[in-house]
This record gives C-alpha cells, structure tokens and sequence, in this order.
C-alpha cells in the first residue's frame, strides 16, 4: 500500500481534492509546489550554514562522536538566523493552502531543517503536537522533500486516520533506529504507509496524524527536508519553544501551554551508532 496523492504542480493554492484527503485522512501532497532551482538554492544554503560551523541553539555538530546525526545534526529555528529560510517559512503558496487547510489566518511557529544523511537512524511515530501543545485545536506542517525521498532513504510514513484521534501516551522507541525517545504504536487495524516525494514536493499534514520514518538505509543518498509548522490564529497557547510569527513576519505571541518542548526528544548521546 503506498499513500495516495494528488497532482498540481506549481499550483498556489490547495485543489478540493488535497482538503479532502486532509479532512479524511489527515494528510495531503501538493507535488511541485517549489521548483528544482528553489530548492537547490534551499540546500547549497544548508551546506554553507553546515560548513561555517555550530550555531549556538540552533545546530551543533559533534562529528567525534561518529554517528551521522551528530555529524548532521537538524537544524532548528533556521529562519531565526537565516534570510531563506524565513523566506521558505513564509512563502504565499505555503500561506495559501494553509489558509485552506486550517480555515483562517495562519501563523508560523517553528522551522526545520533535516539533512538525514547515508546512515542516519529515523524518527520513531510519534504525534508533532505532542510536543507543540497547541490549543485549542492542533498545528500543521508543512514538509518540503529536497531530495527524491523514498523507503530506502528513509523517506515519511503516515498512519491514515490518526488525526482524528487524541494524542496518544508514547512508549520508548528503539534507540538502535530512532534518534528520539518517543514512540506511538499504530492504533488497531491502522498502519503506517510510506509518502514518497520528490524535490520541491510538500506534505500537509495533521498535527495528530501519527507519522515517522525509517532508518537511511543507503550508502550515498541524503534525505533532506525543510518542515516549517503552523497554527491558525484562533490558537490560544503553545509551547514556549515555539515563537509563533505572522506570514508577514510579525511577532504574535501566544499564552504557553504545559508540557510542550523541541519536536522529537532525543536519546542522550551514548557512542556511536
């Protein structure tokens, strides 16, 4: 079973057919909504910040430690120290379907960066607003594939149906094939399917939807990904990790909510992997 998709290259905003697999299904891909030459750019960017070095709460590689993750550590709130990035985070066409998809103004709350290189364990299921605590109501990324992004690779799966689900108390996950702590089982009789993708394709998903991913399990094959989530401007509170931003740029803070922290807890350090 491979996850169903919709067709509309350079569209700007979001077909009947991709709100309705969001609203049934929690999830939806809008393919080609960047161009190659954009996300080229997005990614020479990312290998420039990566070459200059640690960003104090942002990145800090540890190539010493031998693992590829902490050779290639994500990056986290890019757009605070990064043009593009910001750029990419508030994009009209992102702004556009979001607008769709949550029914009113949207709000930026957090960027990412993920290199997942040849090696890279992944992300055990897991639910982003778990750690977002949006409330009332959820958040929703917005996850741009920039590179051809599949099983092998360690590419995203989506557990349908998921989002109309509460948010599920984790187990441990398996610190062999997940770099963070948190794991959700898939509910009886649901499972997790792969979302293949390629450069400049953007998964919309529910911020319940149950979704992780596989190891990287290839010898030269990057599995990049610049993911930016968003809340609707109804929202009352969020973490206090997460700084939400107007899609015009502007501060709009929130209320915290409890219990909320980075998306995806990792495992302390422990040798290499």
């Amino acid at each position: 079973m491979t996850a169903t998709d919709i067709g509309a290259a350079g569209a700007p905003m979001l077909p009947e057919a991709g709100l309705r697999q969001f609203r049934e299904a929690g999830f939806t891909v809008v393919r080609g909504l960047f161009g190659e030459d954009e996300i080229d750019r997005l990614c020479d960017r990312f290998a420039a910040l990566h070459a200059a070095g640690p960003v104090a709460g942002h990145f800090e590689p540890r190539p010493e430690e031998g693992d590829p993750l902490r050779v290639y550590p994500r990056v986290m709130q890019p757009h605070e120290i990064d043009e593009l990035s910001l750029r990419v985070l508030l994009d009209p066409r992102l702004r556009g379907a979001l607008e769709v998809l949550l029914g009113e103004e949207v709000l930026a709350a957090q960027s990412m960066f993920y290199f997942k290189p040849p090696g890279a364990r992944g992300q055990a299921l897991h639910q982003d607003n778990f750690y977002l605590r949006v409330e009332p109501g959820t958040c929703v990324a917005a996850w741009i594939a920039c590179d051809v992004i599949d099983r092998d690779n360690g590419g995203l799966e989506v557990v349908p149906g998921t989002h109309a689900m509460d948010l599920f108390c984790p187990e441990v996950a398996d610190v062999e094939v997940s770099f963070a702590r948190e794991y959700v089982a898939p509910p009886p009789g649901l499972e997790a399917v792969p979302v293949d993708m390629r450069p400049g394709d953007v998964l919309f998903f529910n911020g319940s939807l149950v979704h992780g991913s596989q190891p990287n399990r290839t010898a030269d094959r990057f599995r990049r990904s610049f993911i930016g989530h968003y809340v609707g401007r109804s929202a009352e509170r969020i973490g206090e990790y997460y700084r939400t931003v107007s899609m015009s740029g502007d501060r709009v803070p929130l209320a915290e909510s409890e219990g909320a922290g980075p998306c995806g807890t990792e495992f302390a350090p422990s040798g290499p992997h």
